[in-house]
């Protein structure tokens, strides 16, 4: 069976729980990343037979590590197996920094074996094994890799997390450079402080992805265990080339020229430590070696401009690059103001794009990106600003930027499109005018305050619906012309409007508009335009295809499609695309590419733990054993093949449930104090039929019980007819469910595609489409009755109302003998 990303994720954040206590995440991490390196290089060299880049050398290898299960000295001898594959392969430094024999962060003796035994034997599963991996193209592995960085920089919290650059940022960066479009293999990326290299690795899958180039990586890092994660990190990403120094970047530039000279790249990405305080310790800025500082030397105590001076030193006269900053480099003075006019001047930078707050894990504060260009400098006559502050969703205690964000964010970039509040081209004479004397807040050019909901004094006064606030709607009149006369009247003067139809009335009028449904039918048939184009490539999903380039053919074309839909946001549609393929669609196609369709759709055996439970709910049972459908889910199956029968089940369903409340509502009746049903409730409040039928023949004949006698044959009647009906049910559903597990095994190809791309694929997304339409009715019909309540009951009414209920409490007092001064 296929590793499944779910499953592998899930798998590898499990053997964190091993660890958890010992030490904390900024720790726990480099042994379960090294063990990770261990079982993925042992797998892959055992698949490849001699023609895998790394060598396992005897007794350095992951199967070495599975047979210490139980030994008593197995830190000491893992330690030594970790030893042999880095000297192997000219790791030392890298994979061997974790001690897996510290007796203070992994226990003593038996809690030692047992915590590293449960450990290796984690690796140690069919989930976990990459020698039969058909996803390699699609780095499957890579993706974990970057999970478990990303779960470790939230565990690891503020001071530890600075290794991580979130992913999201990183593709920004990666495309907003341009490197997608590089000329040659011959061209090189470089990050000063590269951390894990994350950055790095974006940017050459960018490259790679886009043109085919295998681009050269230089990154350097002060950390030693930092600097060891992003070796590693390049091997797993089949980057083993991938040039890593762990130095200080400022004071130790490493990569230089023939001539001693900075060496200069052709691009770089950077997220470098914020504001630091001890930036110009070992060398001398003011007598620079490099020149990095020609244009002013930073404030001693913040090294934020002197990372970004590095980095244009670093760059070629055409390079590109991009650096994640504080907003401060923005818009500080002094010394730092002297040097950003002389970088604008020069027009070295090409745009900046404000992020949104608590992104990143070193730090809680809003951070931007510099998109640099030395190429096009000379030319320069503006800067582009991108305020994206506001695009993002709460992932527990950190915002996160959404597939939708990133994409707006890179095409208002690449294409330079102005948009509202939210981006625009500023002139570099805007920019050098002494009111903003080279200022680049954000807020200085770019409002990002909606506009304000006014109140309207004279429509509070004298009733009616300003226009104005009409008009405000005008994008939904273009759509629906005739919708506003149908709705609205003029109110009797100049620039007020009143509803013709009651308040309740406003959205059944809508949707039985003709333009409305005309609407509703266009933007359908924009979606199935996208499923006509789309649906044979689904359907044509073969093994070793890459589930990638897949789910980015998609939803670019679903992207492109929507951006003809009035009224609808496109990337609203293309996040509910997004949103499926991490949530169900990621899962199936990697099935699908590593099985094949019939071998995926097979449903699986349920395997019991040690205490005979099996720790995921089965979908059916067929005599002992149970099942779990992962590609075709029951109601799917059930659905196409088995409606009349799930029809049945669910009227007798509904027949029980009405049962069960008559029997409810005659027990409220009468089984309270001295009720005609008290006699028959147990202990616990329950009455049973054994209980009923005694109580029926202990008063059999007895006029005195005629009544309870009465109810009770009617309550047990109720439990006869509730038992047949319950009966059937179960009857019906163990039925249905031999004959859903008999489909299963019956089921053609051409049966599963349908089912798949069919019933569960596109009929969800074509629901979610669905919503963004109902979306776009409630928002208009929300605003409509927003307005016609707020101006409803003009101040004369409520004044007349007000004196007519004093009059009448008035009237009530004198009846009472009460004068109301």
């Amino acid at each position: 069976m296929a590793i499944k990303k779910s499953e592998l994720y899930s798998s590898l954040w499990k053997s964190c729980d091993e660890l958890r206590g010992g030490m904390d995440a900024s720790q726990y991490k480099d042994y379960i990343l090294v063990l990770l390196f261990m079982k993925y290089v042992s797998d892959k060299a055992a698949s490849q037979k001699g023609n895998y880049l790394l060598d396992v050398p005897e007794g350095g290898g992951f199967a070495d590590m599975v047979a210490l299960k139980g030994d008593k000295e197995i830190g000491d001898k893992i330690n030594k197996i970790i030893g042999k594959m880095a000297e192997a392969n000219n790791l030392r430094g890298v994979i061997d920094l974790a001690d897996f024999n510290d007796e203070g962060k992994l226990g003593r003796g038996k809690e030692m074996v047992d915590r590293l035994s449960n450990l290796v034997a984690i690796f140690n599963t069919p989930a976990l094994d990459f020698r039969n991996n058909r996803t390699e193209g699609d780095d499957l592995l890579g993706d974990a890799y970057e999970y478990l960085m990303r779960h470790f920089a939230t565990e690891s919290g503020k001071s530890k997390g600075q290794f991580y650059t979130p992913a999201e940022v990183s593709r920004i960066m990666a495309k907003v450079i341009g490197i997608g479009n590089a000329s040659s293999a011959s061209q090189s990326v470089h990050d000063p402080t590269c951390g894990s290299a994350s950055l790095l690795l974006k940017a050459h899958d960018e490259a790679r992805s886009q043109t085919g180039f295998d681009l050269a990586l230089y990154g350097q890092e002060m950390d030693n265990a930092t600097a060891a994660l992003a070796r590693m990190n390049m091997i797993l990403h089949d980057c083993p080339t991938a040039e890593i120094w762990k130095d200080n970047t400022l004071s130790s530039p490493h990569f230089k020229d023939s001539n001693g000279r900075l060496k200069t790249f052709d691009f770089v990405v950077a997220n470098f430590p914020f504001s630091s305080k001890a930036w110009s310790n070992g060398f001398d800025p003011v007598h620079d070696l490099f020149n990095r500082f020609v244009y002013g030397v930073p404030p001693q105590k913040n090294g934020d401009f002197a990372f970004l001076l590095h980095i244009l030193a670093c760059l070629k006269s055409t390079g590109k690059g991009a650096v994640i900053h504080p907003h401060g480099v923005l818009f500080r003075g002094g010394a730092e103001a002297t040097i950003r006019k002389e970088i604008v001047q020069r027009g070295f930078i090409k745009g900046i794009i404000g992020l949104p707050a608590n992104l990143f894990y070193g730090t809680g504060i809003p951070a931007c990106i510099l998109v640099l260009d030395k190429e096009n400098a000379s030319d320069r006559e503006g800067i582009f600003m991108i305020d994206a502050s506001k695009g993002f969703i709460k992932d527990g205690n950190k915002n996160r930027l959404r597939d939708q964000d990133i994409h707006k964010i890179v095409d208002t970039f690449t294409r330079q499109v102005e948009i509202p509040r939210y981006s625009r081209m500023v002139p570099l004479s805007e920019i050098r005018d002494p009111r903003n004397d080279y200022n680049l807040n954000l807020p200085r050019y770019i409002d990002t305050t909606e506009p304000e909901d006014l109140q309207d004094i004279d429509g509070h006064l004298r009733g009616g619906i300003p226009d104005r606030d009409l008009d405000d709607l005008d994008r939904y009149w273009q759509i629906f012309p005739g919708l506003r006369p149908l709705l609205f009247e003029p109110a009797g003067r100049p620039g007020y409007s009143r509803l013709k139809l009651p308040m309740a009335e406003i959205k059944t009028a809508m949707f039985d508009h003709r333009e409305f449904t005309a609407f509703n039918t266009s933007v359908t048939m924009l979606f199935e335009e996208w499923k006509a184009a789309n649906a044979p490539r689904l359907v044509g999903i073969a093994r070793d295809d890459r589930p990638k380039a897949l789910i980015e053919t998609l939803s670019e074309d679903l992207l492109e499609t929507f951006q003809k839909a009035p009224l609808l946001d496109p990337y609203d549609i293309y996040q509910h695309l997004m949103d499926y393929w991490t949530e169900t669609l990621q899962d199936d196609v990697y099935l699908i590419v590593s099985d094949g369709w019939e071998e995926a759709a097979k449903p699986r055996l349920l395997i019991e733990d040690k205490e005979k439970k099996v720790k995921e709910k089965p979908d059916f049972t067929v005599g002992k054993q149970k099942f779990k459908s992962d590609l075709i889910p029951v109601p799917v199956l059930i659905a196409r093949y088995f409606a009349k029968e799930q029809a049945a089940i669910e009227s007798l369903e509904s027949e029980a449930t009405a049962i069960f409340q008559n029997m409810e509502e005659l027990t409220e009746e009468h089984g309270c104090d001295e009720g005609l049903l008290t006699e028959v409730k147990n202990d616990k409040g329950k009455i049973t039929k054994a209980a009923v039928t005694d109580r029926i023949k202990g008063i059999k004949g007895d006029k005195e019980f005629v009544d309870e006698l009465k109810v009770l044959k009617e309550y047990l009647a109720l439990i006869e007819k509730e038992a047949v009906i319950n009966s059937r049910l179960k009857d019906a559903q163990k039925k249905l469910e031999v004959n859903v597990a008999a489909k299963y095994g019956q089921l053609t190809e051409e049966e599963i595609k349908t089912l798949v791309v069919n019933d569960k694929w596109l009929a969800t997304l074509a629901a979610a489409v669905q919503g963004e339409l109902e979306r776009v009715s409630q928002t208009l019909t929300g605003r409509l009755r927003e307005l016609a309540e707020r101006y409803a009951t003009p101040l004369p009414q409520l004044i007349a109302a007000v004196e007519d209920l004093s009059a009448r409490v008035d009237e009530h007092l004198k009846k009472m003998g009460s004068v109301w001064e």
